[in-house]
């Protein structure tokens, strides 16, 4: 069965955006870009809210620009084709190899589950995340780890008042950024 995997850059002190916005202390260097390329090749497809959506549309035609590198030109070659499915109440359409969801997370998780395929099923968005994580749904939680702190905005973790065991499975520094992979024990 296909896991369900969170994963984003965070600040030190755990947001993905700062107060003001914007997430401009997340920009990989070369070394976090590839780990990145690396990542997405496990995935089978991909949930997003609707701010995630349309910041990802770039990489829709990215690959007609001449100013990436390899790394940049391999990760939009695999992420056109990816499976993307767009949870929104205010889009009516979509482009690319994505959808709008038809059903609750919960269902189109379960559908995604129950579907022949290789690759995890990930959650983009903090907003999203929380509402899978709420659910109960997420299997394991990626965290690239950022040298920033930025003093409030967006958390990576809804604050919510559940608590959820988790294991270490695998860290590591990449360049300035730790990564942090943890499994849900259940």
């Amino acid at each position: 069965m296909r896991s369900v995997i969170y994963s984003l850059a965070v600040s030190l002190d755990g947001y993905i955006v700062g107060p003001d916005g914007s997430f401009d202390w997340t920009v990989p260097d070369e070394e976090v870009f590839r780990f990145s390329v690396e990542e997405i090749k496990g995935v089978g497809v991909h949930l997003l809210g609707r701010r995630l959506y349309e910041t990802m549309l770039y990489w829709e035609d990215a690959e007609q620009s001449r100013s990436l590198d390899e790394a940049e030109i391999e990760f939009a070659r695999l992420w056109k084709p990816l499976p993307k499915v767009v949870f929104s109440t205010t889009l009516s359409e979509v482009r690319g190899n994505a959808r709008l969801a038809s059903g609750s997370l919960a269902e189109e998780i379960e559908r995604l589950r129950a579907e022949p395929g290789e690759g995890d099923i990930a959650i983009g968005g903090a907003t999203l995340a929380a509402e899978v994580a709420e659910l109960g749904l997420i299997d394991e939680y990626r965290a690239r780890v950022y040298p920033v702190l930025v003093g409030g905005g967006i958390p990576y973790f809804a604050r919510r008042e559940r608590r959820v065991d988790l294991e270490l499975v695998e860290t590591r520094a990449i360049g300035k950024v730790v990564y942090l992979r943890h499994r849900v024990v259940r």
